[in-house]
C-alpha cells in the first residue's frame, strides 16, 4: 500500500487513495499521534506499526480555554513584481470583479417578492430568514453582514427591498450602511401600490447604468481571495488546502489580500497562525477570538472538540486538531495583518483572520460580506454549494473532479499552483464558475440571539 508521510516527525502516514492515516511505527496507548509535525489526539489502546489509525483507537486532546504567548515566527515575505487583471473600477478605488445587479431584502418577509423581481428581471436575490424580531447584538450582526452585500464592489447596482414595518427598516439599515452611492436604491414594498412594477423600473435603471462600465486594467494587489473548506477528506491538508496557501502567499506577496475563517476549525491550531500574528496587538486579538469562540460552545453545554461531520471521518479525518491543522494550511506561511469581527470589512492589506462559523453558508457569506471579490472552496465530498461571488470548488482528488465536473473547477491532486493562478485571473476577469453556471448563489446569515 502506497502511503505518504507528510512530515519527518509524524508516526502516521496518509494513504493517497482514501485519505486515512496508518501508523508507521509501534504507537502506546495514551502517546500522542503526530500529523503534520503536530498533535492529532492520544490513542486510546496500543497500535502496531501498518494499524489503521481512526476513531476506533484516537481520540481529541481538546478541553477549552487556553493561555498562549507570542513568540513571533515568521519572515516576511519576499515581494514578487505586481500582476494585473482586468476588472470594474469603483469610484471609492475599490475593484468588482463582476457588475451584476443584486436584490437584497431588509427582512425575510419581502423574500418571494424578490424572488419574483429575480425571476423577471435577472437580477440575483439574495433571501434570508431574518432582519425583524431580533434583539441587540444579534440584530446588529444581521445588519453588518447585509451592509457588506450591499456595498460590495462585485455588485453593478443594488435593489434594497423592505417592508417597512420590520426592526431592520430601510430607515434603521441607512444608519448602519452609512455613506451610499448612486447604484443602491430602496423600495418599501408596503409604501407601493404595485411593488413589482416599480421594483422592475428600478433594476431597469441599475441596468441601464451598468451597462456603461468597462473593465480596465487594475493591479490584481486590489484583489481579495476568501479561503473556505467544506466536505475536507484525509487529502485536504495534503493536496487542495497547502495549494491555496501558495496561492495565499502569492498574493500577498504581490501586495493583495486573502481571508481566512472557520474559527472552531483553528482550534488545535491556533498557535501555527498566533505565531505569525505581525505584532502582539494582533497576537492577542487573535487569542481573544479564539477563547470567545471555545466560550461560546461551552456556554451553550457543548464540547469544543464536536467536529468532524461524518463525511469527514468517512474521508479519514479523526479529529478536530487533525481537521483544524489541515484547514490552517490555506493561510500559507503569510503574516497575519489583521483579525476581523463576525460582520466587519477588510481593512488591511494581507493576511486577515474574520471570526465566523465553519458552517459552509455562513462561512461564504461571511466572507463575501467581508469583501472578498471570490472565493476558493475545497472539498473532499463535494458540494454544489456557491456564494454570491465567484465560488472556485478545488478537489482534493481527482476521482472526484472526474465524477462532478459540473460542480469542481479545479482538481489539486493533478493541478499546480500555475495553473490555479491562471484560472483565478481568468475568472477575475469574467470566466464563469461552476455555482455560477449552475445558478447556485445563497446566502445565510448566523443566529445567536432571542427570536421575538
Amino acid at each position: 500500500m502506497e502511503l505518504i508521510l507528510i512530515n519527518e516527525k509524524d508516526n502516521v502516514s496518509v494513504n493517497p487513495k482514501n485519505g486515512h492515516k496508518y501508523a508507521n511505527r509501534d504507537i502506546a496507548i495514551g502517546e500522542k499521534v503526530i500529523k503534520y509535525g503536530f498533535p492529532i489526539g492520544i490513542t486510546t489502546k496500543d497500535i502496531k506499526t501498518g494499524e489503521h489509525v481512526h476513531s476506533h483507537n484516537l481520540k481529541t486532546a481538546l478541553s477549552s480555554v487556553n493561555e498562549y504567548s507570542y513568540t513571533p515566527d515568521f519572515a516576511e515575505s519576499k515581494k514578487i513584481l505586481p500582476d494585473t487583471i482586468l476588472a470594474y473600477e469603483r469610484k471609492n478605488g475599490n475593484i468588482g470583479i463582476r457588475n451584476d445587479i443584486w436584490i437584497i431584502p431588509t427582512v425575510g418577509c419581502v423574500n418571494k417578492i424578490a424572488e419574483r423581481i429575480s425571476k423577471e428581471t435577472g437580477a440575483f436575490a439574495y433571501t434570508h430568514p431574518y432582519g425583524c424580531s431580533q434583539l441587540s447584538g444579534d440584530h446588529k450582526r444581521t445588519q453588518q453582514v447585509l451592509a457588506g452585500l450591499v456595498k460590495h464592489p462585485n455588485a453593478g447596482g443594488v435593489l434594497v427591498l423592505g417592508l417597512g414595518c420590520e426592526n431592520n427598516n430601510i430607515g434603521e439599515f441607512k444608519k448602519v450602511l452609512g455613506e451610499t452611492h448612486d447604484r443602491i436604491y430602496f423600495l418599501n414594498v408596503q409604501d407601493c401600490e404595485d411593488e413589482i412594477a416599480e421594483a422592475k423600473e428600478i433594476i431597469e435603471k441599475l441596468k441601464t447604468i451598468a451597462a456603461k462600465d468597462k473593465r480596465t486594467e487594475v493591479p490584481i494587489s486590489k484583489l481579495v481571495i476568501g479561503m473556505k473548506c467544506g466536505g475536507s477528506d484525509g487529502l485536504s491538508g495534503i493536496t487542495a488546502n497547502p495549494l491555496c496557501g501558495k496561492i495565499t502567499d502569492r498574493l500577498t506577496s504581490m501586495g493583495g489580500s486573502a481571508v481566512l475563517t472557520e474559527v472552531p476549525e483553528m482550534f488545535g491550531a491556533e498557535e501555527v497562525l498566533f505565531n505569525r500574528c505581525a505584532n502582539e496587538d494582533i497576537f492577542l486579538r487573535a487569542e481573544q477570538m479564539i477563547n470567545d469562540y471555545k466560550k461560546y460552545f461551552i456556554a451553550h453545554g457543548e464540547p469544543i472538540s464536536e467536529n468532524p461531520s461524518p463525511g469527514n471521518k468517512e474521508g479519514g479525518i479523526t479529529t478536530l486538531e487533525e481537521k483544524s491543522l489541515g484547514c490552517v494550511t490555506k493561510g500559507g506561511s503569510a503574516v497575519i495583518t489583521d483579525v476581523l469581527s463576525y460582520g466587519d470589512t477588510i481593512k488591511e492589506q494581507g493576511l486577515s483572520i474574520l471570526n465566523g462559523p465553519g458552517n459552509d453558508m455562513v462561512a461564504i457569506t461571511n466572507l463575501t460580506a467581508a469583501g472578498c471579490h471570490m472565493i476558493l472552496f475545497t472539498t473532499g465530498r463535494g458540494t454544489p454549494l456557491g456564494a454570491p461571488v465567484p465560488t472556485i470548488k478545488i478537489a482534493t482528488n481527482t476521482a472526484l473532479k472526474e465524477k462532478k465536473p459540473h460542480w469542481i473547477d479545479f482538481d489539486a491532486q493533478s493541478g499546480n499552483e500555475t495553473e490555479l493562478f491562471e484560472l483565478i485571473k481568468e475568472i477575475a476577469e469574467g470566466r464563469k464558475t461552476n455555482n455560477e453556471t449552475n445558478g447556485y448563489r445563497e446566502i445565510a446569515i448566523m443566529k445567536d440571539g432571542v427570536t421575538l
